[in-house]
């Protein structure tokens, strides 16, 4: 009886203990990890999806498409389910060796889910792929990016393999044309079918926006016809256009040569990538006494009748320092010193500004940024605390002020519209109000018809256009080269206005370093004005 009792006891105890586990088990996946569990299970029967917007499109002003989508193909393969990988091999050995050397490097044991072949295939590749009528290759669709304009691709930029902005338009609203993805939990039944009138948003997405720039896409490709033309007969490293209304600010084009394809950017020289009509800056030259006229004017140092000695040489001193001027002359009147650039006499006008050119030069706008365009360079200017013996004489001449082309069109802009401020815009539709009076309207209406002489008997007779009014100023200057200024290396500069009635255009044309001697603005940056006002009026149907 004894043992029975025994037995009965150990056999109860047996299945306390157990029952014990059990509930301790329940209590730890009911209770304890109840989160692990619960999300485990979530896993069994609800995926995660994203749903990616489709790119926003970049437009011109007139709603034409020059940044669009399209698809793509891909090629990729799955290490692990090869059927016949010796003669992939093979294949990609001799058609795709980078894909064939990540491939060399994966077992096939290994249950890694795919490599690429090749992103973004071109028709050829794609075709080459498919007669190889190799299994185990596969294709998927994937969205990439198409330039109709290729004049426009220093603007647009490009986006990389994954459809993100590199530079340009493309990165400066990256975040407004990819607009945001939305995660959805889906749930699944159980053969796996998606049920997507069942889910749950994990996170909102918002739709892309497109991008509408001010530019004019079929402007462009003319301006950039005669600019790519231009730097090929002058032997020039470099050239650039811009257009602008001086009006509202919105700017109608802004090139630059040498280009590039921004359909196919393999290998391509980055250097040509750039916007150079504001990534990069530069010393003008003479194209800078403008504005020094114009704030001599402004302070009254000088009228446009005072007769200016030019000492009738070429060489001069001031404050010790020698500095020279292209032609000689003698006693002229101010106007006519802007009108042949006659560095003398600005030097003597620009004396008599003293430290007030400086702050004439910061009004313009000059040494900051428009902050229209990603890597706008802001360009310098030296201060007063900072000048040596040099800096008066340099600045009257446009040196130790250095500039983009987007901030010379700016600043120019003021003499055209009657010596207000206005804000350079690239995207279209942002309002541009006069929202400051820069100068007098005495000392604009002087000046304006001081570049009209400067067109019509000055430096800058090539950029006259038959018909229209014409007025602005050349700019020839010494580039720096190892440390040093060098003669035989320079650029060349026009800034002008062509006007008819209320119609008027602010242009700047440049042209970087020719191998041809003996050049100046008047032979280069000149005639490229008039060959772009040109075509500028035939396109805006201006002229007949």
């Amino acid at each position: 009886m004894t043992s029975y009792k025994i037995k009965s006891a150990f056999i109860f105890f047996i299945f306390l203990a157990v029952y014990s586990i059990i509930l301790l088990k329940l209590y730890f996946v009911q209770v304890v990890r109840y989160d692990f569990f619960q999300e485990l299970a979530q896993k069994q029967y609800k995926i995660s999806v994203v749903k990616k917007p489709v790119r926003g499109l970049i437009l011109d002003r007139n709603d034409k498409p020059i940044a669009i989508n399209k698809d793509s193909y891909s090629a990729f393969i799955m290490p692990h389910k090869l059927e016949n990988r010796a003669q992939l091999e093979k294949f990609l050995k001799k058609n795709f060796p980078q894909a064939y050397e990540r491939l060399e490097k994966i077992e096939p044991s290994d249950h890694k889910y795919f490599i690429y072949i090749k992103r973004n295939l071109s028709d050829a590749e794609k075709k080459l792929l498919e007669n190889s009528k190799l299994e185990d290759i596969n294709f998927i669709q994937e969205p990439s990016r198409f330039y109709p304009y290729r004049s426009l691709g220093i603007l647009t930029g490009v986006t990389d393999i994954d459809n993100f902005g590199l530079f340009g338009i493309e990165l400066q609203y990256n975040n407004l044309l990819s607009g945001k993805e939305a995660h959805y939990l889906v749930e699944k039944d159980a053969r796996s079918k998606n049920f997507y009138f069942k889910k749950e948003t994990e996170q909102q997405g918002e739709d892309s926006e497109n991008v509408k720039l001010t530019i004019d896409a079929d402007l462009q490709f003319l301006v950039h016809e005669e600019l790519k033309e231009s730097v090929k007969n002058l032997k020039a490293k470099e050239g650039a256009v811009v257009i602008m209304n001086p009006d509202n600010g919105e700017i109608l084009v802004m090139t630059s040569y040498p280009d590039f394809d921004p359909n196919n950017i393999t290998n391509v020289d980055l250097e040509k990538t750039k916007n150079k009509c504001i990534t990069e800056t530069y010393e003008l030259g003479s194209v800078m006494k403008v504005f020094v006229a114009l704030a001599a004017l402004e302070e009254g140092v000088v009228t446009a009748d005072e007769e200016i000695d030019c000492e009738s040489r070429k060489e001069t001193y001031v404050n010790g320092m020698k500095f020279s001027t292209v032609h000689e002359d003698g006693k002229i009147p101010f106007s006519r010193v802007v009108e042949v650039s006659n560095n003398i006499g600005m030097v003597k006008v620009a004396l008599r500004l003293d430290k007030k050119l400086y702050d004439h030069y910061k009004k313009f706008g000059f040494t900051k940024k428009t902050g229209i365009f990603a890597g706008e360079q802001a360009g310098f200017i030296t201060p007063p605390e900072q000048w040596s013996k040099r800096s008066i004489i340099s600045l009257a001449f446009g040196y130790e002020i250095s500039a983009n082309l987007i901030q010379l069109a700016k600043a120019f802009s003021a003499i055209v519209n009657g010596g207000y401020n206005i804000h350079p815009q690239l995207i279209f539709n942002k309002t541009c109000p006069y929202n400051e009076k820069l100068y007098s309207d005495e000392s604009i209406q002087i000046i304006r018809e001081i570049l009209k002489g400067t067109v019509e008997k000055g430096t800058a007779k090539r950029a006259i256009v038959k018909g229209y009014d014409i007025m602005g100023k050349t700019g020839t200057a010494n580039m720096v080269v190892d440390g040093a200024y060098s003669y035989d290396h320079n650029v060349y500069t026009f800034t002008g206005v062509v006007e008819k009635d209320n119609y008027r255009r602010v242009i700047v044309t440049f042209i970087k370093d020719s191998e041809l001697k003996g050049l100046y603005a008047s032979t280069t940056a000149a005639p490229l004005f008039n060959k772009v006002a040109e075509k500028l009026l035939i396109h805006d149907k201006v002229i007949n």
